[in-house]
C-alpha cells in the first residue's frame, strides 16, 4: 500500500517551524478564511431554516437538512486532518446555537456533534489505509460506509437542539432524520466528487512536503478496534433511535384516534411495536457478534502478516549478509571491502584521523592444495580467518580479498600499532595448526603494511603500497612483516 494512502495529517506546528513564508501565508490564511465562511454559512442555515426540509419521494416523506458548513469542514478533515476540520465545525455550530438562544452550557456540548462525526472518518482512515481518490469500488464503498456512520454520530446534536428549543418529541424524527440524512447526502454527493477530483493533486503536494505532515499512528490494531466500536455503536444507535422516534409518532396517533380504532387494530399495532423491538435486539446481538468476529479475523491476519514480514526481513538480512560476506570465512568479500576501504580512505582524508592497511598472504599455499587437497586448503583459510577475527578490534574491517589473500583495515592506527598487529598475526598463525580429518596442517603468512598517507590519490593507491610491501616480504623469504615506505 502506498504510504500516501495512510491518513497523514498536516501538522500546524511543523508547518509553522519549517514551512516557507508563502506556504504559511496561503495555508493559515486560507484556513482562517474558511473558518469565517463556515461560521457565516452556519448562521445562514438557521436564518433560512434549512433544517428538516420535507421532501416527497413516491409518497414517502423524508426530511433533509442543508448545512453547507459541513462540506467545508469535512473536506478539510479528509485532506488536512481532524483538527483542521473540527475547529471551524465547532465554532460554526457554537455560533448558530448561541444565535438561536441556546443556553451557553448546552451550546458548548451541542457544538461537539460534527467534530465527533469527523473523528469517525479520521479513525477509519487511520485504521484502514484506503485510497482517498474514490476512483475504485473498494475505496468508494469504504467512504460511503464511513460517511453513514459519521452522519449518525453528527446527528446526535439533534436531541439537544430539540430539548433546548422545546420541540415536541413526536416532531423529533423530522429533525433527527434531516440532520443525519442531509449530512450523509452532502458527504457522498458533494464532498465525495470533490475528493475524487482534487485528491491526486493534494497527494502530490503531500509527497513533496513530507516535513509538514504528522507521522501516521503506528498502533493499527487499536485504530481498527476503535473503528469497529464506532461503527457498531453508530448502527445500534441509528436502529434504536429510528424505532423509538417512530414509536413516539405511532403512540401519538393511537392516542388521537383511539375512539375510532378497533381494539384488534390497536392490539396489532402494539404487537408490531413489540416485535420490532425484539427484532432490534436480535439484530443488535448479530452486529456485536460480527464486530467481535471481524476483530478476531483482523488480529489473526495482522499476526500472520507480521510473521511473514518478520520472515521476509530476516531473509533480506540473510541475503544482504550473503552478498557482503565470503561464504568460506564469514569475512567481508572483495566487493564489499572495496566499498568500505573507499569510505575509510575518504574519512581519513577529510578528518586526518589516520589508519593502516594490512595485506597478508598464505606462504606456499599451492603446495598445501597439491599435497593435501582443496578441502585441507579451505581448513587453513578458515583457521587464518578465525585468527584475524580474534586479533581484530570491533572497529577494524577484515576481508578475504582473494583466494589466499586477506585485507584488514585498522582505522585510527599508527605505524607502531599496525606493526604490532601484524606481528601478532604472524606469530599466531606460525604457532597454531589447522586440522583436516586426521591431518595437522601448519602454515606461515607474509604481511605488507601501509600507513595512510595524504599522498595517496585514492584507496587503490593505498592498497597498492600495501601490496608492494607484501611482495617485498615474500621476496625477503616469507613469514615476515614489511612496512611500506
Amino acid at each position: 500500500m502506498d504510504s500516501l494512502n495512510h491518513y497523514r495529517a498536516l501538522s500546524p506546528t511543523k508547518l509553522w517551524r519549517v514551512g516557507s513564508r508563502r506556504d504559511k501565508t496561503i495555508i493559515f490564511g486560507g484556513w482562517f478564511a474558511l473558518v469565517l465562511a463556515s461560521i457565516a454559512l452556519g448562521l445562514l442555515s438557521v436564518i433560512k431554516s434549512w433544517s428538516g426540509i420535507p421532501l416527497d419521494f413516491g409518497g414517502v416523506t423524508v426530511y433533509i437538512t442543508v448545512y453547507p458548513t459541513l462540506i467545508i469542514c469535512l473536506f478539510l478533515t479528509l485532506t488536512c486532518g481532524w483538527r483542521w476540520g473540527a475547529i471551524p465545525a465547532y465554532l460554526s455550530t457554537l455560533s448558530l446555537a448561541l444565535y438561536s438562544g441556546m443556553p451557553w452550557h448546552w451550546a458548548i456540548i451541542f457544538a461537539c456533534a460534527n467534530p465527533l462525526g469527523f473523528a469517525i472518518l479520521a479513525v477509519g482512515y487511520q485504521a484502514i489505509p484506503a485510497n482517498k481518490n474514490l476512483r475504485d469500488s473498494n475505496s468508494l464503498l469504504f467512504y460511503i460506509q464511513l460517511s453513514f456512520v459519521a452522519s449518525i454520530f453528527s446527528s446526535s446534536g439533534a436531541l439537544i437542539w430539540c430539548y433546548t428549543n422545546h420541540i415536541d418529541r413526536t416532531a423529533l424524527l423530522a429533525i433527527w432524520q434531516g440532520w443525519w440524512l442531509g449530512a450523509f447526502l452532502q458527504s457522498v454527493f458533494i464532498v465525495g466528487p470533490l475528493l475524487a477530483l482534487l485528491w491526486p493533486k493534494i497527494a502530490r503536494w503531500q509527497q513533496h512536503h513530507p516535513a509538514y505532515l504528522r507521522l501516521a499512528s503506528g498502533n493499527v490494531r487499536r485504530s481498527v478496534l476503535r473503528l469497529l466500536g464506532a461503527i457498531t455503536i453508530g448502527v445500534l444507535v441509528y436502529g434504536a433511535a429510528t424505532i423509538q422516534l417512530a414509536s413516539n409518532q405511532l403512540d401519538r396517533a393511537l392516542i388521537t384516534s383511539s375512539s375510532s380504532m378497533s381494539a384488534e387494530v390497536s392490539n396489532a399495532i402494539m404487537i408490531l411495536q413489540q416485535t420490532t423491538w425484539v427484532f432490534f435486539w436480535v439484530f443488535a446481538m448479530i452486529i456485536l457478534f460480527i464486530a467481535f468476529f471481524g476483530y478476531q479475523l483482523f488480529t489473526r491476519w495482522q499476526r500472520s502478516t507480521n510473521e511473514l514480514l518478520s520472515d521476509l526481513h530476516s531473509a533480506n538480512e540473510s541475503l544482504e549478509c550473503l552478498a557482503q560476506t565470503d561464504g568460506l570465512t564469514g569475512l567481508l568479500n572483495r566487493r564489499t571491502m572495496d566499498e568500505r576501504l573507499s569510505s575509510e580512505w575518504l574519512r581519513a582524508s577529510r578528518m586526518g584521523s589516520g589508519g593502516a592497511l594490512v595485506i597478508l598472504d598464505i606462504d606456499h599455499f599451492k603446495n598445501i592444495n597439491d599435497h593435501y587437497g582443496h578441502a585441507a586448503g579451505d581448513a587453513v583459510i578458515r583457521n587464518i580467518a578465525q585468527a584475524i577475527q580474534a586479533e581484530a578490534r570491533g572497529m577494524d574491517i577484515a576481508s578475504r580479498y582473494g583466494g589466499e589473500e586477506f585485507v584488514i583495515v585498522l582505522p585510527q592506527t599508527d605505524a607502531e600499532g599496525a606493526l604490532q598487529f601484524a606481528e601478532r598475526m604472524r606469530n599466531r598463525i606460525a604457532t597454531t595448526a589447522a586440522y583436516h580429518e586426521t591431518k595437522e596442517l601448519r602454515a606461515t603468512i607474509s604481511l605488507g603494511v601501509a600507513i595512510f598517507s595524504a599522498q595517496d590519490t585514492s584507496f587503490n593507491a593505498w592498497l597498492a603500497r600495501a601490496d608492494q610491501a607484501l611482495y617485498r616480504a615474500k621476496e625477503a623469504g616469507r613469514n615476515r612483516v614489511v612496512v611500506a615506505n
